[in-house]
Parts: C-alpha cells; sequence; structure tokens
C-alpha cells in the first residue's frame, strides 16, 4: 500500500545530473495537475532550482524539506501552493547541503521523509494523488531518503552518448535500496529527454534504452526544446509559459502514460 493511503510516490532520480530531472518533476507534477490530478513536489536538492523553476523566490522560503527532514515539521505545513491550481511545493534551500552531517547520530536517519509522508492529510487537511521527488544528481541521504519513501522511481534518461552508463550505476542504488531500506520499491519507467530528432546518436540511444528495457520505456519523448528551457528563468513551467510549444505537449502525454500505468498496475494488483 502507498503512503497516505492512495497517494503513489515517484522519485524523479538519476545519478547522472544534467539529464532533466528537475524540468521533468516540474513539467510533469503541472501535467498532472493539468489533468485533474492533486500532486505535491518535493524539492530535495540543495540547489532548489524545482523551487525556483515553479516561481517560489528565495526569500520567501521560511519553511523547507530541511525544516521536514531535520527538525519534524509536518508535510502540511510545509507545502507551498504553486501558481498552478492543484500543484504543491515543499521548497528546499542550502541548508540541504548539511542534512548528513546534522543526522549522521539521527535514529531513522534514512526514514525521515517517508515518515513525514506517512503523516501526511492525517488531520484530513491535505491529500494528493501524486507526490513527486526531485532528486540531487548523487547518491546520498537525500537520495536515500527518496527512495526509501517512494513506491517508484521515474528515471529522466538523457539521449546522449554516456546515458546507459550513468543508468547502470542508478540501478546498481536501486537494487541496493530494495536490499536495504524499501524492498518494494519499483521502476515506474524510463522517459527519455532531450531528444533531438536531426541527430542520430539520439535514435541510436533511444532504439538502444528501448531494446533494454522494453515496456518500461515511456511512448512519450522529451524533444531538446527552447521554450522548456526558457520557462524557469521566468519562474514558471513549460505548460504554463507556452502550453503549445514541443515539450509541454510532450510532457502531457507522458502525464497521461503515468496515470494509465498506474491505473494498470492497481488494476492488476486488485
Amino acid at each position: 500500500m502507498s503512503i497516505a493511503g492512495k497517494t503513489r510516490v515517484l522519485a524523479v532520480s538519476n545519478q547522472k545530473g544534467g539529464v532533466g530531472k528537475t524540468t521533468t518533476a516540474i513539467n510533469l507534477g503541472t501535467a498532472l495537475a493539468a489533468i485533474g490530478e492533486k500532486v505535491l513536489i518535493v524539492d530535495m536538492d540543495p540547489q532548489g532550482n524545482a523551487s525556483t523553476g515553479l516561481g517560489v523566490p528565495r526569500e520567501t522560503r521560511r519553511v523547507t524539506i530541511y525544516d521536514v527532514i531535520v527538525d519534524g515539521r509536518s508535510v502540511d505545513d510545509s507545502a507551498v501552493q504553486t501558481a498552478v491550481p492543484g500543484l504543491h511545493i515543499i521548497p528546499a534551500d542550502a541548508d540541504m547541503s548539511g542534512v548528513e552531517i546534522e543526522l549522521s547520530q539521527a535514529d531513522r536517519r534514512s526514514f525521515r521523509l517517508r515518515d513525514a509522508l506517512a503523516g501526511q492529510g492525517a488531520e484530513g487537511q491535505t491529500r494528493y494523488d501524486y507526490v513527486l521527488i526531485d532528486c540531487p544528481p548523487s547518491l546520498n541521504l537525500l537520495t536515500l531518503n527518496a527512495m526509501a519513501a517512494a513506491d517508484a522511481v521515474l528515471v529522466p534518461l538523457q539521449c546522449e552518448f554516456f546515458a546507459l552508463e550513468g543508468l547502470t550505476q542508478l540501478m546498481k542504488t536501486i537494487d541496493m535500496v530494495r536490499q536495504s531500506l524499501n524492498p518494494t520499491l519499483e521502476i515506474q519507467g524510463l522517459v527519455l529527454t532531450m531528444y533531438d530528432r536531426r541527430n542520430a546518436l539520439s535514435g541510436q540511444v533511444a532504439a538502444d534504452v528501448r531494446a533494454h528495457f522494453g515496456d518500461k520505456v515511456y511512448e512519450a519523448v522529451i524533444p531538446r526544446n527552447v521554450r522548456v528551457s526558457e520557462a524557469p528563468s521566468f519562474g514558471k513551467p513549460a505548460l504554463i509559459y507556452d502550453l503549445k510549444c514541443a515539450g509541454s505537449q510532450a510532457y502531457l502525454r507522458l502525464a497521461r502514460e503515468v496515470v494509465a500505468r498506474e491505473k494498470t498496475r492497481r488494476l492488476q494488483a486488485a
């Protein structure tokens, strides 16, 4: 059973940087909200880029995921409503960089986020259909907290030469987490990002990934798109900045595919 009843918790993760994790968390979250789902994004990256990309200024981040992980603040108290109806975020800031040291001797140090999410909506204040955790691009205590809390991992995969190398490392991490922290953790799917149809290498990487992972790879492919790249500088998801651009439309397709997979999973589990 997922955390908080029907809530589905997905860690958006890849230990390789620059693959589109934060862009995917922001825009998938927005797309899910646009099709009627209630969504919480948890910004677990000390850089706080998901928070910036959703228009939460640094000076207004009075309560952050640091307060949840270290001080036990509740999810309900920490979640901030974004400009997108149905989409909340727990922001992050640079304080998160010190979490590893501060929790070095703490009980349940790898389960702080899981415990916090398990208590969300306990008084009927807040319920989410999906929680998307934007993970940092490294294997540290923050990533372990995310994977210990997650039902499944959603993997953004850049269509470039070193993509598969980073993916091998991530699979080893997921296996390790299954063995030690979260035995039911699964891969929800892999999404191909930064796809350039003019580049033969993009097509080759996509073909290799599909050959290896089969239907775990989403049909939706996220193209390289200037409008998607511009949107964070305006503090907006791409779907708000330019709904009609190719990137926004791709994230809407991805959201529908994620929801369809979850419906199939629930039917199979029933």
